[in-house]
């Protein structure tokens, strides 16, 4: 059996053009077949291998602070939600995972401060593996680097790398192609668009790459230009897009010129903990913060009864990566009932073309907006289909509660 270093030995041998394409596409797609093998292997088998971090999911979003050992995510956790995680001057100072709430624009963001990872966590070095399973399972992710220490040691470049392996795509949308398995007829490949990284015959890479993965018969259309990696996670379709933020901690210790650098590095923030640059006490507002505010696609919407004023104290925080900050999502985050019952919603704010305008479900809310939800009246209520099977759920529901009560007070009679 060939390993994946042998195959990337392979990849690196290989120059890049036109006539190598196909070569190069096959050898991308054994690569990912192989990696994904060896993790689910890996994964499998490691039964009593150390507990993963079970850490109750609280809040209206979920950040998870990744880097190496010794960055200072743990006075970065301090910082942001006022939980003491322990410090010190030597690293593997974090053993476990420690959650905490930030508190920012009336939302709760839960905060997880996990123990720092080393080259080969993906493949289980130095409790990798528990850690990057907080990673999948977060909203967002920020990644801590030394701003000393990155000149010379390519921290971003590696947790990158260790974070694609498992397959997280960072600051990643997924790609626009519809791939559908089927029983017979074969591979049929159509693009809507020019395809320019698949080589001189797309058709002929891709059926290369179903093959790979023992798929004769499938449909795959197109819509973008699209690399073989795409494809491969297309394929896969176990890839996880999260937004992901840089922040280049202690600038205090490198000159100007590096930190101007560092600070135009794409998706990234510099600042100092320790002298509070740009990341400031936890209740107050900071370029931090409102970055990952940003990143997390978060919305405040306030709530209307009728005929009284909004309530600005408590919003409905809506999440564009969970549930979407549409009518519907904000009817389902309050309750179930009332999106069965909705009738329609009369909005202000930017979202609303005219104040107040009346929208349907399906209406993108914007940050700040007021909303109104006005519920079906008892006779239009009484003209929906499954009006008959409602009444009979709520009668049923009654019936049960009196029964068990009845149950109850029998039993304590008896005593």
């Amino acid at each position: 059996n060939i390993s994946p270093s042998e195959i990337e030995a392979e990849m690196a041998r290989t120059q890049k053009n036109k006539a190598t394409n196909y070569h190069l596409g096959t050898l991308k797609a054994k690569l990912a077949k192989l990696r994904n093998e060896l993790l689910v292997e890996q994964g499998g088998g490691s039964g009593g291998g150390g507990e993963g971090f079970d850490v109750a999911r609280l809040g209206d979003a979920r950040v998870a602070l990744i880097g190496f050992p010794s960055v200072g995510k743990s006075t970065l956790l301090s910082a942001l939600t006022s939980t003491e995680s322990e410090t010190a001057a030597y690293e593997f100072t974090t053993l476990t995972c420690i959650p905490g709430t930030m508190k920012y624009k009336g939302s709760k963001i839960q905060v997880l401060d996990l123990p720092g990872i080393i080259e080969g966590a993906a493949h289980g070095k130095g409790r990798g593996r528990e850690v990057i399973a907080v990673a999948r399972s977060a909203d967002a992710i920020l990644i801590v680097l030394d701003a000393g220490k990155e000149g010379l040691n390519r921290h971003r470049e590696i947790l990158e790398t260790e974070l694609e392996t498992v397959g997280i795509r960072l600051n990643q949308r997924p790609p626009d192609v519809t791939f559908r398995k089927k029983k017979t007829g074969g591979v049929r490949f159509a693009a809507t668009v020019p395809l320019t990284n698949l080589g001189p015959e797309p058709e002929k890479v891709a059926t290369q790459v179903l093959r790979e993965y023992k798929i004769t018969n499938a449909d795959v259309l197109a819509r973008e230009d699209i690399t073989v990696d795409q494809l491969v996670d297309v394929i896969q379709g176990n890839r996880q897009y999260k937004p992901c933020l840089y922040l280049y901690n202690k600038i205090d210790t490198v000159t100007i010129e590096e930190v101007d650098k560092l600070a135009r590095m794409p998706h990234s923030v510099v600042g100092s903990v320790a002298q509070h640059f740009n990341i400031g006490e936890p209740d107050e507002d900071d370029l931090l913060k409102s970055k990952l505010w940003e990143y997390l696609g978060l919305t405040r919407i306030y709530t209307k009864r009728k005929g009284q004023p909004p309530d600005l104290e408590e919003p409905v925080v809506l999440s564009q990566i969970r549930k979407g900050t549409t009518v519907k999502s904000l009817c389902t985050n309050v309750s179930t009932q009332m999106l069965r019952d909705f009738n329609y919603a009369l909005v202000w704010g930017t979202s609303a073309k005219h104040s107040p305008q009346r929208c349907g479900v399906a209406h993108n809310l914007d940050d700040e907006d007021v909303v109104q939800i006005v519920t079906k009246t008892n006779a239009q209520q009484r003209q929906s289909k499954d009006y008959q099977q409602m009444v009979q759920g709520f009668s049923d529901k009654y019936h049960k509660k009196k029964y068990d009560a009845k149950k109850q007070k029998q039993s304590r009679l008896r005593r």
